[in-house]
């Protein structure tokens, strides 16, 4: 990932927060036939291994996780919020003119080998931790426990796990840190009221904005 410094993210701490704050990864592998995405929910073991492990499960019909072959390296990406920033929102706009789009983001890139489980107790542990972890918010959680045991049996039947063992792992947070605060402000202005994702991306440079400068 071409990552500038003003944009570069670093700590494993942060990079496993962005990830854990994210939503489904697109996990990419090279096969014989070429490259092969799908798009899956990934849990992250911050403990195992030095950068961390994500684990997640796809269909059985998948030939995805059929045609990786050891040792060759997979991706996950973890794509945060973004938005376009227009260089009408830019104080240098009326100032010189010299301003141009551009787009903010914040994105995080797993690299590692992809290891398979086809094995009914690994997966069903897995099953209820991605459940645990996705209905926890809701008012009155769903329980892998409320389905028919033969129903739940049958759809483990349907899946097979996965692992990806993190061997490298990269992320950026574009959100103007190369403009100056008055252009950040009024680029921030410009996406407050827009869509959820806009306003996102406005709260995370607001953030960005006062980490720099209480850093100096």
């Amino acid at each position: 990932m071409y990552r500038p410094k003003a944009f570069d993210v670093t700590d494993l701490g942060e990079l496993h927060r962005l990830i854990e704050g994210s939503g489904p990864a697109h996990l990419v592998s090279m096969t014989p036939t070429g490259l092969t995405a799908s798009v899956v929910p990934l849990l992250l073991e911050r403990g195992s291994g030095e950068h961390g492990t994500l684990v997640g499960h796809l269909a059985r019909v998948n030939r995805h996780w059929r045609d990786v072959r050891p040792g060759i390296e997979s991706m996950a990406i973890f794509a945060g919020p973004d938005a376009y920033i227009s260089p009408n929102w830019y104080a240098t706009k009326g100032e010189t003119g010299r301003v141009v789009p551009t787009w903010n983001y914040e994105v995080i890139h797993a690299h590692g080998e992809l290891v398979v489980h086809d094995d009914p107790v690994w997966l069903d542990a897995l099953v209820r931790r991605l459940t645990d972890r996705h209905e926890a918010g809701l008012p009155k959680p769903w329980s892998v426990d409320d389905a028919p045991a033969d129903y739940a049996a049958a759809q483990l039947r349907a899946i097979v796990g996965i692992e990806l063992r993190i061997t490298r792992l990269e992320g950026k947070r574009k959100l103007s840190q190369n403009r100056s605060r008055p252009d950040v402000e009024g680029a921030i202005a410009g996406l407050s009221n827009g869509t959820p994702s806009e306003q996102q991306i406005a709260d995370r440079m607001s953030q960005a904005l006062r980490r720099s400068e209480a850093a100096g």
